[in-house]
């Protein structure tokens, strides 16, 4: 599933995460990828580790890395708690980069703070039920 943020979504982040030193270098990448999300994603993985440092994909690490942070994610009340904060109130910036912060300290991942960004903009724009549903492998853990 490909994601998509409107000029609009993409400005109101913007206004929100205007002192958040990380998100800063995500503009670029996303305006570039005309706010698709996943080229988004990849642009700045492929600008943070060049192709000679992980090699060709085999398969997605966009979705390789939504499966990882749905095992992380999905049954974490901390983190489903600040979803639920920033979705009453989507105009905060404290609660919006505190969602960012906390990605970037789930479970230890080393997760760059400008990436987190892309991924707190795809989780509030499908929202944490879908997302979890939709990275669910169907596996059982």
């Amino acid at each position: 599933m490909t994601l998509q943020l409107t000029p609009t979504e993409i400005e109101t982040a913007q206004q929100l995460l205007h002192d958040y030193a990380p998100a800063q270098e995500v503009w670029e990448y996303l305006s570039a990828a005309n706010g698709n999300l996943d080229e988004c994603f990849d642009r700045l993985i492929e600008a943070k580790n060049p192709r000679e440092t992980y090699g060709e994909p085999k398969k997605s690490l966009w979705q390789s890395t939504l499966k990882v942070l749905r095992q992380e994610l999905c049954g974490d009340e901390g983190f489903r708690g600040k979803v639920k904060e920033y979705s009453k109130n989507p105009g905060s910036t404290p609660l919006l980069t505190g969602l960012i912060v906390s990605l970037v300290g789930v479970a230890g991942l080393p997760i760059d703070p400008a990436i987190a960004t892309v991924i707190a903009l795809y989780i509030i724009k499908v929202g944490l039920n879908i997302f979890c549903d939709y990275t669910d492998s169907g596996e059982q853990s």
